[in-house]
């Protein structure tokens, strides 16, 4: 009967866009992709739109210095990171995926008008430095501060939250893989054309032609994003939120604490495997490794119902819970390796604003490119480059060595990208300090163009990088934690934003290689230590690796026969 139920349930959650028994059409399949798709545009835009050109706005109308307002991007922009990771803990263990992009949705369009606001109402800014004048600047008030901080909470928890949720959720409409392969397509062809829109047009807008029109565009691009999303909301399938699989986690430690003076058993009957309303049949006992975890499972006199159920579920944890533990456990140390990778790309986003507020950035006589929207190369480059790595590199590479390149190999080679653009960096900003010392001290005569290779060279190994970190999350995390694995990543940026201001800020302190005036500093040096950190850290990831077993070999075959599609 539960088997009957259960393939009912399934069926009914195939969700294609199929006519059911009764003549309905059921929710889900590709219309709602529609939906998603717009709901992603609009969240992405608006994010961009103001993320971008955040540097700018904070030094020409707040007055901040140059290296705090990059410190203070950085932090939100850990910020925006930090909260994907929170929001989809949440989506997976309480609310699900439609209630958290709402109210994040919701949060994000309140953050828009308020941040809006400090630009269209004078009252709410300090005034302009006079020419000439820099250090003689107003600082803004505790008032203008405060309303500027808390449309930047808002922003950073409304535009983070959404992002990885909206990813489930979409590929949650689909029941076929392939159906779920070209929707990831699709999505993140959006999202990068988006982003490159946000970080062009409408910072040139803010730029050029006022800040309000700018932050005024944002906030209608929120507008008609959360629009569009509660539209689609006949369509959407719901799914429940799968459990508590931190609390699951949680036990797991509890009750191994609780029962860490019990000798292990070699014998897979003294295991609890869990309870089905029948006899458990125990085909094994728990992995090797880590066995210290395995007295969570031990069964022990009192631990069960006579009927078979836990009595005491804080003492007592399934085989497949303690292997879910030693399996998050063994992808950390390789998940922690990333964060020194992230960390240079987060300095280099903001140091390189404040290079080219200093080059010269036009492009013939008429236009001239926005110092924020430099880092839409990295956008351009990485979905280049992933469309010609998945087509045209892994294929050659398999017909020339008879087999692809593993995920960790491939992590390698994006570990090794960064570490050539910080060192392109180091020699660039070699060239444009001299240039400097020999002209005036407020303007360099060097093309910002000379800043394009070491961006390019970021989307390069963002090609390589990104797709198979988070396809290796997914496969080795837990099953119920798959959700919370897509956003891993995230949680890696957020980690590394919050490094990247501490760094800075202990640079600052020790050195005089960051002084408000980059002229008169050393930033090609910061460049050089990025080089050292990344080189120590890919020696660590190297052992990592080394060291790394993945769940099976069977997983680790499927890794390799699939490492032309991690999209």
């Amino acid at each position: 009967m539960a088997t009957t139920e259960l393939q009912q349930s399934s069926s009914d959650h195939d969700t294609e866009g199929q006519m059911s028994s009764s003549g309905r059409i059921k929710h889900g399949g590709w219309i709602t992709f529609l939906f998603v798709t717009g709901t992603v545009m609009g969240l992405t835009l608006a994010a961009w739109g103001w993320i971008s050109n955040l540097m700018v706005y904070l030094i020409e109308e707040f007055n901040v210095k140059s290296v705090d307002a990059a410190q203070i991007s950085n932090v939100v922009s850990g910020c925006i990171s930090l909260s994907t990771v929170v929001a989809a803990i949440i989506a997976d263990s309480f609310f699900g995926c439609f209630s958290v992009i709402f109210f994040s949705y919701c949060i994000n369009l309140l953050g828009s008008i308020l941040f809006a606001l400090t630009a269209m109402l004078d009252s709410l800014r300090p005034p302009p430095c006079e020419r000439g004048s820099l250090d003689l600047c107003k600082p803004p008030s505790r008032v203008q501060f405060g309303v500027l901080y808390s449309g930047l909470a808002l922003l950073s928890v409304g535009a983070g939250g959404p992002r990885s949720v909206i990813t489930t959720m979409g590929a949650n409409q689909l029941n076929r893989p392939e159906d779920r392969a070209i929707f990831f397509n699709l999505y993140f062809f959006t999202n990068y054309m988006c982003a490159a829109i946000g970080s062009t047009a409408i910072v040139y807008i803010e730029d050029n032609v006022s800040w309000a029109l700018g932050f005024g565009i944002c906030v209608l691009a929120s507008l008609i994003g959360l629009a569009i999303f509660l539209s689609g909301r006949p369509f959407y399938c719901y799914d429940k939120p799968p459990g508590r699989p931190f609390l699951d986690l949680a036990r797991v430690i509890v009750a191994c604490f609780r029962k860490r003076k019990l000798p292990l058993s070699s014998r897979s009957e003294d295991y609890y495997y869990g309870f089905d309303g029948k006899a458990n049949t125990v085909d094994a006992t728990p992995a090797k490794n880590f066995r210290i975890l395995s007295r969570a499972a031990l069964k022990t006199e009192g631990d069960l119902k006579p009927d078979g159920s836990v009595a005491k579920p804080w003492r007592l944890c399934t085989v497949q819970q303690v292997e879910d533990l030693k399996a998050l456990i063994r992808i950390l140390p390789l998940w922690s390796s990333n964060l020194f990778v992230s960390t240079p790309k987060a300095i280099q986003a903001s140091l390189t604003v404040l290079q080219a507020l200093t080059m010269d950035r036009h492009l013939g006589s008429h236009f001239k490119i926005p110092a924020g929207s430099f880092q839409v190369l990295v956008f351009i480059s990485s979905s280049i480059s992933v469309v010609l790595v998945d087509r045209f590199l892994f294929p050659m590479w398999r017909k020339l060595t008879s087999r692809s390149p593993t995920p960790l190999q491939r992590i390698g080679v994006g570990h090794t990208m960064v570490v050539l653009s910080m060192a392109v960096s180091a020699l660039v900003e070699s060239k444009r300090l001299k240039v400097a010392h020999n002209h005036g001290p407020n303007f360099v005569p060097m093309l910002a163009l000379w800043l394009f290779p070491q961006l390019v060279l970021v989307g390069i190994g963002e090609a390589f990088h990104m797709p198979s970190q988070v396809g290796l999350y997914y496969q080795e995390f837990p099953m119920s934690l798959r959700n919370t694995a897509t956003s891993m990543a995230a949680m890696v940026y957020a980690i590394a934003f919050y490094f990247s201001s501490a760094l800075i800020d202990l640079i600052r302190r020790v050195t005089e290689w960051l002084p408000d005036d980059i002229n008169k500093g050393r930033l090609d040096n910061v460049y050089w230590l990025l080089v050292v950190v990344g080189i120590l850290n890919f020696g660590y990831f190297l052992m990592c690796s080394t060291f790394f077993k993945y769940q099976s070999n069977a997983d680790k075959e499927r890794y390799v026969s699939n490492s032309g599609s991690d999209m």
